[in-house]
């Protein structure tokens, strides 16, 4: 049975913005990938890591209604080895009625699902690193057209591309 190579980041809400993105600077030693005012959320990544981003951060208030402040676990991110492994899941999330949602990152292509209990999840693949561009500093949401990214990427397996520790 096909399944998630492995977790591939974690996406919080926190109280407070600012606060949070200098915690995981300063304490985990995350550099900033992308800070995106629109949706008021920044994206982090380790410096040994070759994902995307390890860590999103949205403004907790993004997501309450009035009144009402929500922080804690958004997300999280399941990577899958191909983009014809992302088209199954999106298959599979069709068919057991636990599809949400699909997007293009860039740099990475997501289906968007929840879990029996509601607890929100998202399979992704990750395009190789080399084809980022300018993706690599970038955390958009666009239109996925999974066919085409199918017919594009059919075969291209990247969960196992790791960066190597560098000698400090």
């Amino acid at each position: 049975m096909m399944s998630p190579v492995r977790l591939n980041h974690a996406v919080l809400f926190v109280a407070d913005l600012e606060r949070a993105e200098r915690f995981y600077t300063e304490v985990f030693g995350m550099e900033l990938v992308a800070r995106e005012a629109g949706v008021n959320a920044v994206f982090l990544r380790l410096p040994r890591s070759g994902n995307h981003h390890d860590l999103g951060l949205f403004a907790g208030d993004q997501a309450a209604g009035p009144g009402q402040r929500r922080v804690g676990l958004y997300h999280l991110a399941w990577q899958v080895d191909t983009i014809d492994e992302l088209a199954e899941f999106r298959r599979r999330l069709t068919e057991a009625g636990a599809r949400t949602g699909e997007s293009s990152h860039g740099a990475t292509k997501s289906v968007y699902g929840m879990d029996p209990d509601g607890n929100q999840f998202e399979i992704m693949w990750m395009l190789p690193q080399s084809e980022w561009g300018s993706y690599a500093n970038a955390a958009v949401v666009e239109f996925l057209d999974l066919p085409a990214e199918v017919m594009r990427w059919s075969g291209v397996r990247t969960a196992g591309q790791i960066v190597q520790e560098t000698a400090v």
